[in-house]
């Protein structure tokens, strides 16, 4: 590229520390530059860039009043002097915006946040790439770095036997979300539409009224409609157009900060798709998908392009495959499968259509999502088993805390599941909740901080096992106010001590998100995505020292969960001690799912 000469002239009383930044770019890139000092007026700049033969020129402006007559005068003057068509003009500042710029007659207009790459490319007449900069744009894979060895072989020991006990459980039973979960399969392998049509008869044999009404009578749940042709279309237009545009921000500030993850579930497939473009700009590195409530209760899934006027977002192929292909390249998604009647079915929609994630735990579904637990161990040993059959590393979510069962029995039971994941094949993530739960509102392990008793939770894993860790859900959950600003810093503080644990991953909500009762706002996303921006940015590499009670609790919390296995192996039964409680008792706060009792049927 040929070397340019380029002259930079502040054209302001006192501030040139960009140009002087933006000089050093383009030094380091070859080129000759020249610096004049603040305070210097229009005509001597213009005798500058005459005197000197420059190529390109810089002007800086920063501050505000009187912007528009002062850079449309240097124009006039550049003009005057005959060299406005000979020297390319770019001007920057806090008050530039490129559509002022444009108007004044600039060749190009930098506001807040340019970077020093930005105005080298400038220079240089070329486009601008992000890539180019060094950010790296590229999916993580959360559970590469991890060998699943566990230090705690006691623990382990037990486990074993757990898993043993349920895999002999299971071995002659199935269900019908399983039987529906294969022929969903085969009606997405097949391309015959009558073989279809057959499939889909025989798929609602295993259906509720609600679902079997969908396929036999073409009848939407109340509350529920398909979107129209010309929505679709927009849809797709709407994905073109955004994706064209897309310059996403990096949220990460130094390669130990986590991957962070945002969840949709608005219930429309447009706006979950406008929310997930608005996460994706502002820097977001993944997203969740939530189905609704009643999509848990529900035997069978809806097809179509379907919306809903409440919360959550139907799970069909159609809409499952709109969202997979809004999606940038580098964005990891993940679709949950936890909790529900639809476990194994979601899996496989999930993983035909290409989700790089999904979530799976026996132990927070049927005591705290509502399902029953033999029904739910049955359908997620399938469901696993699906997980490692399409390659998708699965989290194991302990939200049972916030009902109020304590933290080291929802750990037994993340700690059982993933164990099963292994054993399966599958490659489980640690998912421990960053939350202000009753067990600590009770116990008072967060009077002075917020910081040790999470903490612990990371320390107490780290001694057991080496295994990825990805916290949630959201991180920061009930320490958040209906105060945006308070909501987002809460948010960006945990996003920092989760850093500063070395965890892979975590999970934000927007600033209105623990609390909303209506529509999540997109700003309200960008709130947390640009606080925990800023406090990555804060901290860097230096770290957040927890008090000694973090290692004490840890070994506690280590105790407690050795002590839970134990009494789930004197049990003999992992189904019979969820119901009895080992796990998650009624006085914790924890109740066995009644969703799907008495369903699970013996292999024939």
């Amino acid at each position: 590229m040929k070397k340019k000469k380029v002259l930079l002239a502040p054209l302001d009383p006192v501030h040139d520390i960009g140009l002087k930044m933006i000089k050093r770019g383009l030094e380091q890139k070859g080129h000759d530059t020249l610096l004049m000092p603040p305070d210097h007026s229009q005509e001597e700049i213009i005798k500058s860039i005459i005197d000197n033969k420059v190529d390109v020129v810089l002007i800086s402006r920063t501050l505000g009043y009187g912007v528009a007559e002062i850079l449309g005068k240097f124009i006039d003057l550049a003009e005057a002097a005959g060299i406005r068509d000979k020297v390319k003009i770019g001007i920057g500042g806090m008050a530039i915006r490129p559509e002022l710029a444009a108007e004044l007659g600039f060749d190009a207009g930098f506001g807040p946040g340019t970077t020093v790459e930005e105005a080298v490319a400038f220079v240089e007449g070329r486009e601008y790439k992000p890539l180019e900069a060094g950010i790296s744009r590229e999916k993580k894979d959360i559970t590469a770095a991890y060998d699943y060895s566990f230090r705690n072989k006691r623990i382990e020991k037990l486990l074993d036997n757990i898993v043993d006990g349920i895999l002999d459980y299971t071995s002659d039973k199935t269900t019908t979300a399983i039987l529906r979960a294969e022929i969903r399969r085969q009606i997405i392998d097949s391309t015959d539409e009558s073989e279809k049509e057959k499939l889909r008869r025989e798929y609602a044999k295993y259906c509720d009224d609600v679902v079997k009404s969908f396929y036999e009578a073409g009848k939407y749940r109340e509350k529920t409609r398909p979107l129209t042709s010309d929505e679709v279309k927009a849809l797709g237009k709407y994905v073109d157009d955004v994706n064209s545009r897309l310059n996403p921000l990096t949220l990460q500030h130094i390669d130990k900060n986590p991957v962070v993850f945002i969840q949709y579930g608005t219930g429309c497939p447009f706006m979950d798709i406008a929310h997930i473009k608005s996460c994706e700009a502002w820097g977001a590195n993944g997203v969740i998908h939530f189905d609704p409530s009643w999509g848990a209760r529900t035997e069978g899934f809806l097809e179509g392009y379907i919306t809903h006027e409440e919360d959550g977002s139907i799970i069909t192929y159609e809409n499952l495959k709109s969202i997979k292909e809004s999606l940038a390249p580098y964005t990891l998604w993940q679709v949950r499968a936890h909790r529900g009647l639809n476990t194994p079915e979601t899996v496989v929609l999930a993983g035909k259509i290409g989700a790089d994630l999904t979530k799976i735990n026996i132990a927070y579904g049927s005591l705290s999502g509502g399902t029953d637990p033999e029904r739910l161990t049955v359908d997620a040993v399938a469901a696993i088993k699906y997980a490692a059959e399409f390659g998708m590393p699965f989290d194991v979510v302990t939200n049972e805390e916030l009902s109020g069962v304590p933290a080291f029995k929802a750990f037994a039971g993340m700690l059982i599941v993933s164990k099963l994941g292994l054993r399966l094949g599958g490659k489980p993530i640690l998912q421990p909740l960053f939350c202000y739960s009753p067990e600590v509102m009770i116990s008072g392990q967060m009077e002075d901080n917020y910081i040790d008793f999470n903490a612990a939770k990371i320390y107490c894993l780290r001694n057991i096992i080496n295994a990825p860790i990805w916290c949630g859900a959201p991180i920061g959950f009930l320490t958040q106010t209906e105060d945006r600003v308070q909501s987002s810093l809460m948010t960006a503080l945990h996003a920092s001590l989760a850093s500063s644990l070395g965890v892979d991953a975590i999970s934000i909500a927007s600033s209105d998100e623990a609390f909303s009762k209506g529509p999540i706002t997109a700003p309200s996303r960008i709130d947390t995505l640009r606080a925990t921006q800023a406090s990555f940015r804060f901290f860097g590499h230096s770290d957040i020292t927890p008090t000694e009670n973090a290692k004490k609790w840890a070994e506690e919390m280590e105790e407690g969960i050795e002590k839970v296995l134990e009494s789930v192996v004197e049990n003999g039964n992992f189904v019979d001690a969820l119901y009895q409680g080992l796990l998650g008792s009624r006085e914790d706060g924890a109740y066995p799912g009644r969703a799907g009792r008495n369903t699970v049927l013996r292999k024939s």
